[in-house]
């Protein structure tokens, strides 16, 4: 048997790609990017209308309708060629992201090349279902999520909360893959006057939070019209688009909220450098990588405690916490943060020496490490991982 290729051919099936906008996007970048670096080959397979390249990876979409109860997420389906181009790429491995549809072709596909596979777990689908109207599939969802990612040799989850939900669950060979942001463009930096007349319609001198991110119901943004208003001297800026972003439009109407659509780079960073604080809403969060490009540009978190973003929040130290089953307690942090600007510094200084620990490079080189831990003990040992095995 040969050893570990040092360089390495890498086959990702993902169920989300540019041009959407999410987290899990915002990982796949980084790690395309970082392989590249490295001087590994990557081939993706995703949904369709996304790039035909990135970062020197081969980006191939495939086509299908979308999921009734989530539209985002396309029921991709893929055809011969698909088959034909993963079998000329002779992949060391394959990574399928989030599997649900696509992602089981992918490990389909690495059984009939015999070829060592990880599967990373992103989206809470389960509790997601609770949002659309069918709650009632939840149980069905877990089963199917569990046959698929037990079929992988390494389960990879985004933090230490989701860990333990799927180990209850039953799913096999976990190990937590940390998250890290890109430090060098979400960093602290001179608040951009305009940007700040814009996000606060012209009263810069109110306090001004911000939420980042895809706007749907499952993120709980409609907690917001009543938990912060009409608190005096306060202002909301909602950054992003989604299903919900019309709705948020209706509900938000008449109360000093701001909502821009999507930004991306240094307008996104503008934005961050241009807020008071950060609020946090979603009880759904596998991470939470905009909080975390938040304290990256020197800005406190609230947050509900629960899910991902206890990996990243400490109450206290680096933002507040309160309780999901009591919104309302956010109102009172809120007053905290705007009336005591020496506890609004000392949370944002300490944010930020955390964010600046989370390198995305380092996050990714773990990921390479799974890469070859996965490929070493398929090749030396089984053809599945044990539960010890790494």
């Amino acid at each position: 048997m040969s050893s570990v290729p040092e360089k390495l051919r890498i086959a990702i099936f993902t169920e989300t790609f540019l041009p959407k906008i999410d987290g899990i996007v915002s990982i796949l970048c980084l790690l395309l990017q970082r392989l590249q670096e490295q001087g590994h080959y990557a081939l993706l397979f995703g949904p369709p209308g996304g790039p035909s390249e990135y970062a020197g990876a081969e980006i191939i979409g495939v086509g299908g309708p979308r999921l009734p109860f989530y539209p985002e997420l396309h029921i991709n389906i893929p055809r011969r060629r698909v088959w034909e181009r993963l079998k000329t790429f002779q992949p060391d491995l394959i990574h399928v992201v989030n599997p649900v549809f696509l992602g089981a072709f992918g490990l389909a596909y690495a059984r009939r090349l015999q070829a060592p596979t990880v599967a990373s777990f992103h989206t809470d689908l389960p509790r997601y279902a609770q949002f659309y109207g069918v709650g009632f599939m939840a149980p069905a969802i877990w089963a199917y999520l569990r046959a698929l990612h037990n079929r992988a040799a390494v389960n990879l989850c985004p933090s230490t909360t989701v860990r333990r939900e799927l180990q209850q669950q039953g799913f096999r060979r976990v190990r937590w893959w940390q998250r890290g942001i890109d430090t060098d463009l979400f960093t602290p930096g001179e608040r951009r006057t305009d940007v700040r007349a814009w996000l606060t319609d012209g009263h810069p001198d109110d306090f001004l939070l911000i939420n980042v991110g895809r706007q749907a119901p499952e993120k709980r943004l409609e907690l917001l019209r009543t938990m912060i208003f009409p608190e005096p001297n306060v202002r909301l800026a909602l950054i992003g688009a989604g299903p919900s972003h019309e709705h948020l439009r209706q509900v938000f109407a008449g109360t000093p909220t701001v909502l821009t659509g999507y930004l991306r780079g240094q307008k996104l960073v503008d934005a961050y450098r241009a807020a008071d604080a950060f609020i946090f809403p979603s009880t759904t969060e596998t991470f939470g990588l905009v909080a975390l490009e938040a304290m990256a540009c020197r800005l406190p978190v609230i947050a509900a405690h629960t899910g991902g973003v206890l990996d990243t929040v400490i109450d206290g130290e680096n933002g507040l916490f309160y309780d999901p089953a009591r919104p309302e307690e956010m109102r009172h942090l809120i007053r905290q943060l705007r009336d005591d600007p020496a506890l609004r510094h000392r949370l944002a200084d300490n944010a930020l020496a955390h964010a600046r620990s989370r390198s995305w490079r380092a996050t990714m080189d773990q990921l390479v490490d799974y890469y070859h831990a996965a490929i070493r003990v398929f090749r030396f040992s089984t053809p599945r991982l044990s539960n010890q095995a790494l």
